[in-house]
């Protein structure tokens, strides 16, 4: 019997499906955030439970929000020939801001704080919007381990644009560095049910990471605790 499982047409209607939620689900963020932060300029906005709720709404909108975007990313076959992969010279600093205005309505209405540090002309070679995929999931993954504090920062070190996303919280399991370890060598972790971890999110930023290459080098994630802040840190290295 044919296997109809692995038909082109199935992936094309999974494809466009997963298209479809994104859109219904970037709409529910979208509306999420304009809700908040007219509360948010209101006197003790934490003080009201539906606040609360509602930036709970959010964090978990923008979570399946990545998580299709990422899964669309791949099966289009992130690295691959024809995929729309747009490096071009950025200034670093307006990249950070786009994160920044991202995730500034959700960071502040679970009282987050985020810091940011990057060298003011600092000009890179990098594929801008997967970038900030990369860099905004890393934020979304650090709030469910920072107690308050969240830092974002960039340097050049050793020939390579260093982008670190810290947290002030207890640090990262072992299962999860090893997670990180795995993406890297081109393997997706498995799902842990403890966590509700699929390792999509390191896979995919592994993978986004080793498409920068430049005079014979390759980007790379690495997980690790310590840092900045002294709990978790995420870091993408671009040549």
């Amino acid at each position: 019997m044919e296997n109809q499982h692995s038909s082109p047409e199935l992936f094309l209607f999974l494809a466009s499906t997963v298209h479809d939620m994104k859109n219904s689900i970037s709409v529910v963020s979208g509306t999420l955030e304009s809700l908040l932060a007219a509360e948010q300029a209101k006197p003790a906005p934490q003080a009201d439970p539906a606040y609360l709720q509602m930036a709970q709404m959010l964090y978990q909108t923008k979570r399946l929000n990545d998580n299709l975007i990422q899964l669309l990313a791949l099966y289009k076959e992130v690295g691959k020939p024809g995929y729309p992969f747009d490096v071009q010279p950025q200034l670093v600093s307006q990249v950070i801001d786009q994160v920044v205005d991202q995730e500034k309505i959700l960071l502040a209405s679970k009282g987050i704080r985020l810091e940011t540090a990057c060298p003011a002309e600092l000009i890179w070679t990098l594929d801008e919007d997967l970038v900030i995929g990369v860099l905004a999931h890393a934020i979304n993954n650090a709030i469910r381990y920072t107690k308050d504090t969240i830092r974002l920062s960039v340097q050049e070190h050793d020939n390579m644009l260093e982008l670190r996303v810290d947290d002030n919280g207890d640090g990262y399991s072992q299962a999860l560095l090893d997670a990180g370890g795995a993406a890297m060598d081109g393997m997706a972790a498995g799902v842990n049910f403890s966590t509700n971890s699929t390792g999509l999110g390191l896979y995919f930023s592994s993978e986004v990471a080793k498409m920068h290459k430049h005079r014979g080098r390759s980007g790379s994630i690495a997980l690790e605790n310590g840092g900045a802040l002294g709990g978790g840190c995420f870091i993408l290295r671009l040549p």
